[in-house]
Order: C-alpha cells, then sequence, then structure tokens
C-alpha cells in the first residue's frame, strides 16, 4: 500500500493512501474541478497558508492509488516539480503547466510554486514548497480536512506592461530560455538586447545607453524575484555568481514573457512594411 506524506510550512503534516485524493490551492472550497457522482474516492481540500492572492484557488490535484501517485496540475499559476529517487541519474525536474499530469517517484518529491507564498510585508513574496514523500507501507493512512480559508478570487501575478521597454529587455534576456537552446553560453549583453529590440520593434527608447539597460534589468528582477530576494537589493542573502544569468532564466520561469510572446515579436518584425 501506498502512503504519501505531505509537508508544507504552516500546516500539521497530511498522511494520505490509496483511494484518497487531495486537491490543493489558495482556496479549493471554491473551485472545484467537475468530478464523476459515482466516484469512490475520498477528497480532501487543502488550503495553502500564506498563499499570494494570484495563486490560483485549486493548483493541483493528487491522486493515490494502489501501484501509483499520480499529480494532476490544474492551476494557471506554474510550478516545478523535483524528485530524488534511486535510479541512474537519481533525479528529475519538470515546469508543471495548467492541463499537465505526472507519477510521483518513490521517495522525496518536491513541488515549487513560484511566487505563491505571501512574504512578511505588502508586496514581498517567496517560492511555495510543497514536500512529497512516497513509500510503501501496510500502515493504513488517516488524512488532514483543512478548515474553510473562505478566500475568493484569485487576481493576476505580477507581470510586466505587455509591449512596455521592460517586457521587450525580458524578451530579449531571457531568450535563451524561451527558445530551449541550453548550450547558449551566456545572456545577452546590452548592447545585444538593444540591437534586437531594435530590429523587432523599430525603436528601442533609449537602451544604447547601456546603464538604461541596467535599469530594466533591475526592474525586471524585482518582478521576478520579489522585493526581498531581489538579488540586486544587496539584502537577500542569495549569492548568484552570474545576477543576469538569474534574472533571465527567471523571467522565463515565472512567465513574465514567453515563449508564444518571442515567436510574435519575430513574427512582426518580419512583416514588410
Amino acid at each position: 500500500m501506498l502512503r504519501v506524506e505531505l509537508r508544507v510550512a504552516g500546516l500539521p503534516m497530511v498522511v494520505l493512501g490509496a483511494g484518497d485524493v487531495l486537491m490543493f490551492g489558495r482556496a479549493p472550497q471554491s473551485n472545484q474541478p467537475e468530478r464523476d457522482p459515482g466516484s469512490m474516492l475520498q477528497v480532501t481540500l487543502l488550503a495553502l497558508p500564506h498563499s499570494t492572492a494570484y495563486t490560483s484557488r485549486v493548483l493541483g490535484e493528487l491522486v493515490v492509488g494502489e501501484d501509483t501517485v499520480r499529480l494532476l496540475w490544474h492551476g494557471s499559476t506554474e510550478a516545478q516539480l523535483a524528485s530524488l529517487f534511486e535510479a541512474p541519474g537519481g533525479a528529475r525536474r519538470v515546469t508543471l503547466a495548467q492541463g499537465m499530469s505526472a507519477l510521483l517517484d518513490e521517495g522525496e518529491n518536491t513541488v515549487t510554486v513560484l511566487r505563491g507564498r505571501q512574504g512578511l510585508l505588502p508586496g514581498q513574496f517567496d517560492d511555495l514548497m510543497l514536500e512529497l514523500t512516497v513509500t510503501t507501507t501496510e500502515t493504513p493512512p488517516s488524512y488532514l480536512a483543512p478548515e474553510d480559508s473562505g478566500q475568493d478570487l484569485t487576481v493576476p501575478a505580477p507581470q510586466l506592461t505587455h509591449g512596455s521597454k521592460e517586457w521587450f529587455v525580458a524578451l530579449a534576456l531571457a531568450e535563451p530560455w524561451l527558445v530551449g537552446d541550453d548550450s547558449y553560453p551566456r545572456p545577452p549583453s546590452n548592447r545585444e538586447i538593444y540591437e534586437r529590440i531594435l530590429d523587432w520593434h523599430g525603436y528601442a527608447w533609449n537602451l544604447d545607453r547601456p546603464q538604461r539597460v541596467d535599469d530594466a534589468i533591475r526592474a525586471i528582477s524585482r518582478i521576478a524575484f520579489g522585493p526581498r530576494d531581489d538579488p540586486f537589493s544587496g539584502v537577500s542573502g542569495r549569492r548568484i555568481s552570474n545576477v543576469r544569468f538569474s534574472v533571465g532564466r527567471r523571467a522565463a520561469e515565472v512567465r513574465l514573457v514567453t515563449a508564444e510572446e518571442l515567436a510574435e515579436v519575430y513574427a512582426r518584425a518580419r512583416r514588410p512594411d
């Protein structure tokens, strides 16, 4: 029999066994997916404490079977799934997007909801960590039914204004990650960012001045990481050897810019006047 232990900061440990379903998110009681009325599965709702207002009301659904544990991702808020297991390589890391599902490996699994946990001060946020441990046991598990949090609608996550100077800089900076070019040796330089934006947009504001590109990257970093973890703040405690590399990757991870938007600006640049 499979046993799943879920640990989230601010909550007691939740234990699930075969036949259990856990719906979790900011306010899962207010927005549950449709379910077969004849289903015999035991459904538990778990409201994640201190979730940011733009974390989806229903993030995911954990279904524990006799032999498998499946994670179904319902939220528009993306997350990263990391697993450690005894196999060649011993680890995996995938990005969870709306509509995806994944089988959890026996052992340690971590789901990181990007920018999902409210910080101590307004405007501050952290990544929300869910630790899932899958084991085989003969002991019937128990599970926790959480209280109704009373929270309501999901609000949009902090984003860049589409078509703004910072949005174009983020597109250029994150391009290696948006196109999946893992072999790219470095993020684009200030001059390369300026030239790409000029080619895409035909107008590049004042980005011919390197300081203005740096200012835009700082603004992008604050939105992507949050005020407390912003590597430019000097008080985050994060040791990042290549800040520009980290900002570009983070902008792609939290979808400040997307591969679809990058394709759109390239297509527009190729259109004849």
